[in-house]
């Protein structure tokens, strides 16, 4: 190459890159930028609001009334401020353990509810199983369906001495309690559910060939769920009362027993921060069946 041909090539070469260089920037688009999103609490403050306000001004509304009904000199009852010196351990620290017995009331509880756990799971099996058989057949409904409406309005205690002489033991006795008053509500409404199943679904069965088993499986409880669920919702509350009811005759460390001792010991305030365990823990656990129902049923179970 010729230094007149190396010379042409060095000065064409810089116009031939800015012609590249004013075409790439011809095709540059410029991209909007987007605002940045802007965190909207007001819906969840309104909800709060709405769920939570009401409930708490009531509560410190009947605190005040409280309060204000049991500070003179002759009321039998402690008013809140005194519950709250009397027994500030019990409310303060909830998981201390002593000893045998004395533990912390949430201690207490968890016992209390492992029998719950035990009685109200075998209830809940044997209950959505005799509550298919009362709904599937007629001739179960007419022989069980009367039985069963005289056994439920049998009182949780009045059961305890028939259990306590044929276990002979506490701990076993409670737990029949807790079955035997919370089996009820599960067998009728199952037993509700499965009559209102439609026809469709029956026929379904027939054309596919279920067998008994299968159709239980894949057609009655799925069809029946909302009304199981609504069995389930009402025999955890009575299983809950029934364990507390039963723990005050059975002793034990339950939180049923710690009432009863506190009222041995005259430790009313004992007795009262109890009685709010109770209620919290029987929130608790009807919120949580009812939301298992909820997931379940996807939003199909009554209320």
């Amino acid at each position: 190459m010729t230094a007149t041909a190396r010379k042409a090539d060095q000065t064409a070469t810089p116009k031939a890159v800015s012609q590249v260089s004013s075409d790439k920037s011809a095709t540059v688009v410029v991209m909007a930028q987007r605002p940045a999103r802007k965190l909207n609490i007001q819906p969840a403050l309104a909800a709060i609001c709405r769920n939570v306000l009401p409930p708490l001004v009531v509560l410190i509304a009947l605190l005040a009334i409280w309060q204000i009904a049991c500070s003179h000199p002759g009321a039998t009852l402690p008013p809140p401020s005194q519950v709250w010196i009397d027994s500030y351990d019990l409310i303060a620290f909830p998981f201390f353990d002593y000893g045998s017995q004395d533990i912390g009331l949430a201690w207490r509880v968890l016992i209390s509810l492992q029998r719950v756990a035990i009685g109200f799971g075998l209830a809940a099996v044997v209950g959505v199983f005799l509550g298919a058989v009362v709904g599937q057949s007629v001739w179960a409904m007419r022989g069980l369906d009367p039985i069963f409406q005289i056994l439920r309005t049998v009182p949780p205690l009045a059961w305890l001495p028939l259990s306590l002489a044929a276990f002979q033991n506490s701990n076993p006795s409670a737990i029949f309690v807790i079955f035997i008053t919370s089996i009820w509500p599960v067998i009728i409404n199952t037993a509700v559910g499965v009559r209102n199943i439609p026809d469709d679904y029956r026929n379904i069965a027939r054309v596919l060939r279920l067998n008994p088993l299968e159709f239980f499986i894949r057609i009655m409880v799925p069809a029946a769920a909302p009304y199981i669920f609504t069995g389930l919702r009402i025999g955890i509350g009575l299983s809950w009362l029934a364990i507390v009811a039963a723990e005050m005759l059975t002793g034990g460390v339950g939180i049923g027993f710690f009432i009863w001792d506190a009222w041995n010991s005259s430790r009313l305030s004992d007795i009262i921060v109890a009685l709010a365990y109770i209620g919290v823990t029987g929130f608790v656990l009807d919120k949580l069946v009812g939301l298992l129902g909820s997931v379940i049923t996807r939003g199909t179970a009554k209320n």
